[in-house]
């Protein structure tokens, strides 16, 4: 053992810390080399060896309390072993590439929560005339949709398309954003109300696909709460919302608040 070399000198080799050769140890990993004659662990071909298969196996992601196994395994358990940390690995890879991918949507706004059909919808809306509050609210219950009831989602996104190529939903909604600044006991809130379901009726493909209607209305509470949303802010939009689904019901057109 004169001839070995300290533990800074192995670790330098090998390129691991010190710390981390003490820790392997710890790990019983890579047994301690016996202290020469001067008090001093010496490290010979054995330990660096073994240093070097520790460093990477754990650098190529295998864990470290798999490492001492694998390196007793066989030669066929250890193509096993090694197979199972590549699908981990890959796992991870995957993982991590979603993490990224949703940073980078992050940096893009709604793309982080929403697909890019969606964010096509909210991005029509300012040039119909609507207004930055109500195309945050719309965002903000997409958002809701999405994650309350994803099997209703495509359904909600074709239904608001189709509106946004209806002129007349076009027109009745942006009176509906003026309304926002009537008294919620306003008479003229009843009028408008009336207004929109009168063109629900005429037009019931706006009301969206029965397959939709059917998700929505097996989600009734998920509903309320996506449709209540800002309530508080917009009392009026509440009241119109509650008296335009009144009289579709009146009509026979089942709503999910039933």
């Amino acid at each position: 053992m004169a001839n070995g070399v300290t533990i800074g000198q192995a670790a330098a080799y090998v390129g691991v810390t010190v710390k981390t050769v003490r820790h392997y140890h710890r790990q019983g990993l890579v047994e301690e080399p016996l202290r020469d004659a001067s008090g001093y662990r010496r490290y010979g071909s054995g330990e660096l060896l073994r240093l070097v298969q520790v460093r990477t196996l754990a650098a190529a992601g295998v864990p470290l309390a798999e490492v001492g196994p694998l390196l007793d395994a066989d030669g066929e358990r250890f193509a096993t072993a090694l197979a199972d940390v590549e699908r981990r690995l890959t796992e991870r890879i995957a993982e991590l590439t979603a993490r990224r991918d949703t940073l980078h949507r992050l940096a893009d706004g709604d793309r982080a929560l929403l697909p890019d059909r969606a964010c096509a919808v909210l991005e029509r809306m300012p040039g119909l005339g609507f207004g930055p509050d109500y195309v945050a609210a719309q965002r903000e219950a997409l958002v809701l949709a999405r994650a309350l009831v994803p099997e209703g989602f495509d359904g909600l996104l074709a239904q608001l398309e189709l509106r946004l190529d209806d002129p007349g939903f076009v027109e009745l909604t942006r009176r509906g954003q003026e309304a926002e600044a009537w008294e919620p006991d306003d008479p003229r809130v009843e009028e408008l109300a009336a207004a929109m379901a009168d063109h629900y009726l005429a037009n019931p493909a706006l009301l969206g696909d029965p397959a939709g209607l059917r998700a929505w209305a097996r989600a009734a509470t998920q509903y309320r709460l996506i449709d209540r949303h800002r309530d508080d802010q917009t009392p009026v939009s509440a009241r119109l919302t509650a008296l335009t689904e009144a009289r579709l019901r009146a009509a026979g057109v089942p709503s999910p608040h039933r």
